[in-house]
């Protein structure tokens, strides 16, 4: 529930498409991303496309977690079980503390559109240095099913009766 009495607070979103063959002017899944973060209110702080190769994947969500302007990464692409998907073995890597209910609640959610096919995705969510992360699989479908019915609402500050950006000043409190 969104409660319309508090105050918005945008927040700084990066995003990674995770492809060997998309580029700009196809790359889909990450537009209908964007488009969603812009028209919910938050900044779009950097877009990117990486080949699947943990290697560099690893290295951008490096970069995007020094980055004290950037409060949130998002992928999309790299998340099924054939040999090429490394998004899951990169963000290992890095994340500090899993969010298993994302990758959890995203499978729910995506089973009742495709049914026992979502055992082939495994998206999911996490803290790295401050920073939340998520992964989500590369079709459009299932990005605007992560944003859409996840998200959009954990990343609000109005949402009731709890969200993520409300925990984001005491994301580093075990550094203090």
């Amino acid at each position: 529930m969104i409660d319309e009495s508090r105050n918005f607070l945008p927040v700084h979103i990066a995003i990674i498409t995770v492809s060997d063959t998309r580029v700009a002017e196809n790359d889909t899944s990450g537009d209908a991303l964007a488009s969603r973060i812009l028209a919910a209110g938050h900044h779009l702080a950097d877009r990117k496309i990486i080949k699947d190769d943990a290697d560099l994947i690893e290295s951008q969500l490096r970069v995007w977690m020094a980055d004290p302007a950037i409060d949130v990464v998002i992928t999309t692409g790299g998340t099924g079980v054939t040999g090429r998907d490394v998004t899951p073995e990169a963000f290992s890597r890095v994340l500090d503390k899993t969010i298993e209910g994302f990758g959890e609640l995203f499978r729910m959610l995506s089973y009742q559109k495709i049914g026992t096919s979502t055992i082939q995705s495994r998206a999911l969510g996490g803290v790295a240095a401050g920073t939340y992360m998520f992964a989500l699989p590369g079709s459009t479908g299932a990005v605007k099913d992560g944003w859409d019915d996840i998200l959009k609402f954990q990343l609000d500050s109005r949402h009731r009766p709890c969200n993520l950006v409300e925990l984001m000043p005491r994301l580093l409190e075990h550094l203090k």
